[in-house]
């Protein structure tokens, strides 16, 4: 199993949680998902709710409960989409008061299984899915880059061992509906327009990442520096340095700020300096914003 999943955590999990708490703009996107999750989980729950209220099961139940479980994660890199996979499937566990199982594909299964093998890896995948999908618990399988995997059949410089794996996926997806609400499948993509339409197509939810905007920007300053006392006005100015204004309409990404601007700006000031706002802005000055991925 260890060669097919780089991630496998118990839900709810405290370490996901903590980091839940210190993700930037994560409440705002799990609201957007929250409904449509709750009615691919909940769906116990949605004919009760329809008996209520209704005095039987109304004939939408039934195509609601059809819906295939995928959600899809677009965005630019370094926007947060695996990191709000776990959370919002730690958030949903929560809410939903079950146990879970997250389970993250391996990068390794593009590398091995491009010819021949990638079929029988994503179907030993979904079969630890099913397997986990207990009664009371919830599994959630992440397949992160899904484009690498899910790329487009119509791709004429496809191998015909890529489009068997393609279908595999389809495949499994369709049967992951069979579980009725215990098993959820994230795909997130940088390229949304890599994956296949067949899969595009099934996804109950598409959501949309992008670059921080100007208030998280400032956020994400404000709560990585708590314990550094930065005027309102200075936390502005480091959000308007790595604005989308100032870099030739491009901004800089959750992960260009958490992973190359703070490290380095501490890099400068270790060990005989505190850091400051001027090493900041500096350090801002120095880096360039990732490029985006087309």
């Amino acid at each position: 199993m260890a060669s097919i999943f780089d991630n496998i955590l118990d839900l709810p999990n405290s370490g996901v949680n903590e980091r839940t708490a210190n993700l930037i703009g994560f409440e705002t996107k799990f609201q957007r998902i929250y409904g449509n999750l709750k009615l691919l989980l909940d769906q116990e729950g949605l004919k009760t709710w329809s008996k209520k209220h209704h005095k039987k099961e109304l004939p939408v139940i039934s195509q609601l409960t059809e819906r295939y479980p995928l959600i899809i994660l677009a965005g630019d890199a370094g926007t947060g989409k695996t990191v709000s996979a776990e959370s919002i499937a730690d958030r949903m566990v929560r809410e939903l008061g079950r146990d879970g199982f997250f389970l993250k594909l391996s990068t390794r299964v593009r590398g091995e299984g491009l010819h021949g093998q990638m079929g029988n890896l994503v179907n030993d995948a979904f079969a630890e899915v099913k397997k986990q999908a207990g009664k009371n618990r919830l599994a959630f399988l992440l397949i992160d880059e899904a484009d690498a995997i899910a790329t487009t059949r119509s791709t004429m410089q496809m191998h015909q061992e890529e489009k068997a794996a393609v279908n595999t996926l389809i495949q499994k997806i369709d049967e992951i509906r069979e579980l009725k609400g215990r098993a959820i499948i994230f795909m997130s993509t940088n390229r949304l327009h890599f994956i296949d339409e067949a899969i595009v197509r099934r996804a109950a939810v598409i959501l949309e990442f992008e670059r921080p905007t100007e208030q998280e920007r400032k956020d994400l300053f404000e709560k990585s520096l708590d314990g550094i006392d930065f005027s309102k006005k200075e936390l502005q100015v480091l959000a308007d340095l790595t604005s989308p204004e100032q870099n030739d309409e491009l901004g800089y990404s959750f992960s260009d700020i958490r992973l190359k601007i703070l490290p380095e700006a501490i890099a400068t000031s270790f060990p005989n300096s505190p850091l400051t706002f001027e090493i900041l802005c500096d350090t801002i000055k120095n880096i360039k914003p990732s490029p985006k991925i087309k």
